[in-house]
């Protein structure tokens, strides 16, 4: 069985740690976790992850910039980003959309339902990439 990768991104090590075991849940997902945007984006074109969980709020580079950065690379450009933040306003996910990213997970989440939203994610991607 071929694993999925998914890079997650995030500042703060509580919260890292969260998603990793809350990913952990599902055996078909396989997480590496950075806790800078510079470090996601040489993380992304090395490792190739099928998608990105991406935090807003971080020092030295945000989310809505690492985004930016990681479309400007051939090697990452095409890799689906979801942002996690707890601005999850509508007007705050139409332009996190218009940015470039696929959706947004809302912070606080259930760490017992993460690793569902983002399967769902990912058969939603799948299935829009098939048509």
């Amino acid at each position: 069985m071929t694993s999925i990768r998914i890079l997650h991104v995030d500042d703060d090590p509580d919260i890292r740690e969260i998603v990793d075991l809350s990913l952990g849940l599902n055996p078909e997902l396989e997480v590496r976790a950075c806790g800078s945007g510079p470090e996601a984006i040489e993380a992304a074109a090395e490792w190739s992850p099928a998608l990105i969980l991406l935090d807003v709020m971080m020092p030295q580079m945000d989310g809505p910039t690492t985004l930016s950065h990681l479309r400007q690379n051939p090697r990452t450009s095409g890799i689906p980003v979801l942002f996690m933040t707890a601005r999850a306003q509508t007007r705050e996910i139409e332009k996190f959309i218009a940015l470039g990213a696929q959706g947004v997970i809302s912070k606080p989440f259930d760490p017992m339902t993460l690793a569902d939203m983002v399967s769902d994610h990912l058969h939603t991607l799948v299935a829009a990439s098939a048509l």
